[in-house]
């Protein structure tokens, strides 16, 4: 497991609630552990129970040799021996999970603080879409930060999110505080910021809510707001979780408009060096309009947060 409290602590995204509708086990990979809300490891030969089925609607079975578990993650039956009582020792570690926004949530450890919430997915008159998961090979504060940065927009989105010939950001203000982090009054002109084909100047509001979940409202001629949250498979291995909230029908696709974004930004984010996000100011050089990521980077440190490099 990557030794991260923080993280281990938190709660992470791992599989979409539709996918569990056909009643088997779906293994994944969380902070370096193999999980499916248990860990994926039979205590009687090491096998990943994900490769087993459900039995009996509540009961998951080892493909091995059929160990039987019950809910609470205690093995109930050792089919070479049905008599025997299975020893206490024959329980697998159980880890708690959540459903919200579509979305199974995992914490590997106690679960203290709450789920990232954002607003605009509440709001009555707004449709919600679901993008990704895209997987990347990318530590997740990098994608966090490059998720808070508008700096990227002309060169990394030209002609959809940005306009290199109208590269200046405006001064704003980015705070740490009691939740987190917030950028106000962050403006850029975009040629498509609504994916509707039409250009216009936008302000951004972004939020920082858990160490891997963030959020923006862009303010302009619609509602238009999205809630990222990333999944850290190993440390540099991580998949972004994307919720969309917008009061209009778009022109086009809105799940292949973000598709076209990320994989945009993919390339980006796996060629960062160093891998690991520097949590220390002076690693890397930073502009007043990169305020944002270094508030992040402070909340990170402040927080504790292990899987950066200091």
């Amino acid at each position: 497991m990557l030794d991260d409290p923080v993280l281990v602590d938190d709660w992470h995204p791992v599989a979409r609630v539709e996918e569990l509708v056909g009643g088997g086990p779906i293994g994944v990979r969380l902070l370096g552990e193999q999980v499916f809300a248990w860990r994926d490891l039979c205590v009687h030969r090491g096998t990943r129970l994900s490769l087993g089925r459900i039995v009996e609607g509540a009961r998951l079975e080892c493909p091995y040799h059929g160990w039987t578990y019950g809910v609470d993650g205690r093995c109930v039956l050792m089919p070479a021996h049905p008599e025997q009582t299975p020893p206490a020792k024959a329980c697998v570690t159980v880890f708690r999970a959540r459903a919200e926004y579509g979305v199974v949530w995992v914490t590997l450890g106690k679960g203290s603080g709450n789920l990232p919430r954002f607003e605009l997915l509440d709001q009555p008159g707004h449709q919600v879409l679901m993008a990704g998961p895209y997987r990347v090979r990318a530590s997740g504060p990098r994608v966090v930060e490059n998720f808070l940065d508008v700096g990227h927009f002309p060169f990394v989105h030209e002609g959809i999110l940005g306009d290199r010939a109208r590269p200046e950001i405006a001064d704003y203000d980015a705070v740490v505080n009691a939740d987190g982090v917030l950028a106000t009054g962050v403006k850029v002109y975009q040629p498509d910021p609504y994916a509707t084909g039409h250009g216009s100047t936008v302000t951004y509001t972004y939020r920082v809510h858990r160490p891997l979940s963030a959020s923006f409202i862009k303010h302009g001629e619609h509602s238009f707001g999205m809630l990222l949250s990333v999944t850290p498979h190993e440390a540099v291995d991580s998949s972004a979780w994307m919720w969309m909230a917008m009061n209009y029908e778009p022109e086009s696709e809105m799940i292949e408009f973000q598709d076209r974004i990320f994989a945009q930004d993919r390339p980006i984010l796996e060629s960062q060096r160093p891998e690991l996000l520097p949590l220390d100011l002076q690693a890397e050089l930073h502009l007043r309009s990169d305020r944002t990521a270094i508030a992040y980077r402070r909340w990170l440190r402040q927080l504790g947060v292990r899987t950066g490099a200091s």
